[in-house]
Order: structure tokens, then sequence, then C-alpha cells
């Protein structure tokens, strides 16, 4: 499906940027960034947002203990962001 119809971005390109990006994108410009485009209109940063939620899981609002984005020693290991996916 189509959620940002001025770049022509669907819910799987964010998905994917999600998944692909080193460092977690936690907002629509992030991921803007990722795909080599920005906001025109803007009318999909909510549902943008809302993806990105989704595909990070409990991870949506910060990274934690047992996290499959936490490091062995418990440190945030965003470089490796979803290598275990």
């Amino acid at each position: 499906m189509i959620v940002c119809s001025c770049n022509v971005l669907s819910d799987h390109d964010v998905r994917n940027a999600v998944v692909a990006a080193g460092e977690l994108p936690r907002n629509a410009k992030q991921i803007y960034g990722c795909l080599g485009c920005s906001a025109e209109c803007g009318r999909c940063a909510r549902t943008i947002k809302t993806i990105i939620d989704e595909a990070l899981g409990p991870c949506a609002k910060a990274c934690c203990s047992g996290c499959p984005h936490t490091a062995a020693n418990d440190e945030p290991a965003h470089d490796f962001a979803l290598a275990a996916y």
C-alpha cells in the first residue's frame, strides 16, 4: 500500500528501511533520509510513524534488556540492528 504519494513510498519500503538501517529510525524524517527523499506535504508522517512502531515492536519506545537490538553486554547495539531477524 502506498503511504506517501508524494515520494511514492509503500508500507513495505518503510518496513524495509527500518530493518536495513544501521541506526534504528524512530521518526518519519529519519525514514525519508534512509530512503533518499524528503517530506513534501507531510500527510504521511503519522502513518509512517505507526509503521515504524509496528516494525520495531516492543523496541518502538526504547530498546530494553533482552531485546535483539541489545548486545550481550546490555548496551544498545544499533550498529547491528535487527541482525537477528
